[in-house]
């Protein structure tokens, strides 16, 4: 999908709010009709837009462990440098996002591990063995709010 039209956007806004809205309540928020709504759902689907649906799970509960917030800087910031990094990234489902990022700093990573001991382990047995990486920052999150 090449550009957005304002229709587009307020569908794009609903979804973020509620991604389980029926197309009936979408398409009454949005201001078109039942099929036009789920035809334009679909097209910003298929091209890409919207890429998928997720629940976003409440923080704080016990078995979610610790989050740290990695900064992380590369020795190189080339193009295979990065992508080696992030193929090693992949294959640590501890590291829940990441970003390539400007300013200081190469990525920041969010991690989620069982513990603070648990972390330190992670940290001298993956974080500093993945490729590239000169200089590991590390910050604890002690609270957690997630938009909706």
């Amino acid at each position: 999908m090449s550009t957005l039209d304002e229709a587009d956007r307020r569908i794009l806004t609903q979804l973020r709010l509620n991604a389980r809205i029926a197309n009936n309540a979408l398409a009454e928020a949005v201001g078109l009709s039942p099929s036009a709504c789920l035809r334009r759902v679909k097209l910003l689907e298929q091209s890409g837009v919207i890429r998928g649906y997720t629940a976003i799970v409440a923080g704080g509960a016990p078995d979610e462990g610790t989050v740290a917030i990695v900064q992380v800087e590369l020795e190189r910031q080339t193009e295979e440098y990065l992508l080696r990094f992030e193929r090693a990234l992949r294959q640590h489902p501890e590291v829940r996002e990441w970003y390539l990022m400007t300013g200081a700093g190469d990525y920041v990573l969010r991690v989620q591990i069982a513990g603070m001991e648990e972390y330190a382990a992670f940290h001298r047995d993956v974080l500093s063995r993945l490729p590239g990486v000169t200089r590991i920052t590390s910050s604890f999150a002690m609270r957690s709010h997630r938009h909706a």
